[in-house]
């Protein structure tokens, strides 16, 4: 027999919350009893003014996802001049856009969904941008109030649906005229959320009631509307930069540029001064040609002998760490004591090496110890050039004209053969590794990955809203796997008017398992099945179907004659995963060898 339950109704329901008001045979918190003064009018006046400032704080750019809830917001947004607003069908396509977008323009980028489930598929980007520290303003529709917990479709609980990503949470509310002074502050204190000590994503919850369309009237006054928050980091104190001088003088020292450091010129000068060499990571901006700029030390620091010579007494290090987990255990191992930089107060340090952390403007930092740090010995740099000219050319010799294209003449070829000015994409896993051991001068590029949480989830499309963001020719080198996680970037790309090179290195399956312990500790049938995990995807079938240029090579000349064709194009590269760890193998042999002897160690 069916249960029956009888609900009291003048007995407080489960869910129910103070102040809810009894409609009929129901309970429904916060019921709007004054609907009349919640007019679609309001509400599009509402998001109209939320638009404009944030315009007039210098948001230009909205990657909007479509849905029926969210309507009052994209048609303010498209009816706003100045806005450029890109659509995406996919919601976590979408969100890995607005990533780009932020990421390449440096500035808040707007992301708008519907309510439910949508903004549930925004979780994988914010998730990034806060790890990455990437401006972002999220919006996501709602159901109103009466509306949630009654089973209402599309309608879940999204307040803090981010949890800890975000830098902050801001439930709107259903838009009341009787607040309207409030709603420039509103839009103002999400941007400077976004733009706070730690850059990152804001959450902006907007409940909106049906009617959605409506005409927006006078927007509310900008008198008044600037009260902004900018945070300026101070220089360090006379003190502090006398200790710091302390740990640097006349010491043995590496300088480690990541992203998020100091510009290159800066980061030269103080490396002329000091006389020690930049491991400079892709990203960094610092692989120049200048031989004190380290690009291949994975390589011959894997051999302990030259890892004992080249130790080191004092590390320096600028915004985030190399991807190379070589260099990172060199750095641990060594015992040096460890600076780090950085404009953020969160400190990345999986190892607990840091002894000093300085949150300060780093090229300033430069420029004021350039003027008062000595020098250490000419022996030390001259051995760190001495490996670095020998590596750069067993590298030249290997990759430059190689019979067969391997991985990482894949990648060495990706940073060499795009034109001046452009943008480089690199996902997770093999290919940010493949460009930081192998790849030459890559300050001709802008170098862009996700390497705030690592994950490989939403690359295309990252790549796609850094090119919207910019306008420049945008490279991206990524692997089969993680170009099949975010097929959904390739929808409409055709359209979009960018110029998206993109290069995949297909070696059917998780290539870079085959370098990890599981390898050799599974059996084969295993370790294909989890981590290998072969797939039989058509990757060119699926490029066209997207309406690409899509190309297939396998000699160095054809990947050079695709990456510099214009327009947006998919090229395959076939590999084997096998081959490819032996191909790494022999490369590392080879330029340990060579600088063995240029340093004339063992």
């Amino acid at each position: 027999m069916a249960q029956v339950i009888k609900r009291p109704l003048k007995s407080a329901l489960p869910n129910e919350t103070p102040g809810a008001h009894q409609v009929g045979n129901d309970f429904y918190p916060h019921c709007c009893h004054d609907r009349g003064m919640q007019s679609a009018d309001v509400t599009a006046t509402f998001c109209a003014t939320l638009v404009d400032e944030w315009m007039r704080l210098g948001v230009s750019i909205a990657v909007v996802a479509p849905g029926s809830r969210s309507t009052p917001m994209a048609l303010a947004l498209a009816s706003a001049p100045g806005w450029r607003v890109h659509i995406f069908h996919d919601e976590r396509s979408a969100s890995f856009a607005a990533l780009g977008a932020a990421k390449a323009s440096g500035a808040p980028v707007l992301l708008l969904c519907t309510s439910g489930t949508a903004a549930v598929n925004f979780h994988p980007a914010v998730v990034e941008a806060s790890h990455a520290e990437v401006p972002l303003i999220v919006l996501t529709a709602d159901r109103p109030p009466e509306l949630q917990g009654v089973g209402a479709p599309q309608t879940i609980d999204q307040k803090n649906l981010f949890g800890s990503a975000t830098r902050s949470y801001i439930d709107a509310g259903v838009a009341d005229d009787e607040r309207r002074e409030n709603w420039r502050s509103l839009a103002q204190r999400a941007y400077y959320s976004s733009l706070s000590d730690q850059p990152g994503p804001v959450h902006v919850n907007l409940p909106f009631r049906e009617p959605l369309v409506g005409s927006p009237g006078t927007l509310p006054s900008t008198s008044g509307a600037d009260a902004r928050s900018e945070r300026k980091r101070k220089p360090v104190g006379t003190e502090m930069l006398a200790k710091l001088v302390g740990r640097l003088s006349g010491r043995r020292g590496v300088i480690v540029a990541g992203s998020r450091g100091a510009s290159v010129a800066a980061l030269l000068e103080l490396s002329q001064v000091l006389g020690w060499p930049i491991l400079a990571e892709p990203t960094s901006g610092c692989r120049v040609d200048e031989m004190a700029a380290i690009r291949h030390a994975d390589a011959w620091l894997r051999d302990p002998a030259l890892a004992a010579h080249m130790q080191p007494q004092s590390i320096l290090r600028f915004g985030t760490l190399p991807a190379s987990k070589v260099v990172n255990t060199w750095m641990r191992e060594s015992n040096a004591e460890v600076t780090t930089i950085s404009s953020s107060p969160f400190l990345i340090d999986p190892d607990r090496t840091t002894s000093l952390h300085l949150v300060t403007p780093a090229d300033q930092l430069c420029v004021d110890l350039t003027s008062v740090v000595t020098p250490c010995g000419p022996a030390w740099i001259s051995d760190w050039t001495a490996a670095e000219h020998a590596a750069r050319e067993v590298l030249a010799k290997l990759l430059d004209n190689e019979d067969k294209l391997s991985e990482p003449g894949v990648a060495r070829c990706m940073a060499a053969m795009l034109p001046g000015d452009s943008q480089l994409v690199v996902s997770s896993s093999m290919p940010i590794r493949d460009l930081e051991w192998y790849a030459g001068d890559c300050n001709r590029v802008t170098v862009l990955a996700n390497r705030g949480a690592n994950g490989i989830d939403g690359v295309v499309s990252t790549a796609v809203g850094a090119a919207l963001a910019t306008s420049r020719t945008t490279g991206l080198l990524i692997g089969d796997i993680a170009f099949l996680h975010d097929s959904n970037g390739l929808i409409g790309l055709g359209d979009r008017g960018v110029d998206v090179r993109m290069v995949v290195v297909d070696n059917r399956g998780g290539g870079i398992f085959s370098f990890l312990p599981q390898r050799s500790v599974l059996s084969a049938n295993h370790f294909e099945k989890f981590f290998g995990t072969p797939h039989s995807s058509n990757l060119a079938l699926l490029a066209e179907a997207h309406g690409l240029r899509v190309t297939t090579v396998g000699s160095r000349q054809q990947l050079c004659d695709a990456i510099s064709s214009r327009g947006p194009s998919v090229t395959i590269v076939q590999t084997d995963r096998d081959d490819n760890v032996e191909r790494h193998n022999d490369i590392h042999r080879s330029v340990i060898a060579e600088v063995r002897k240029a340093l004339k160690v063992g």
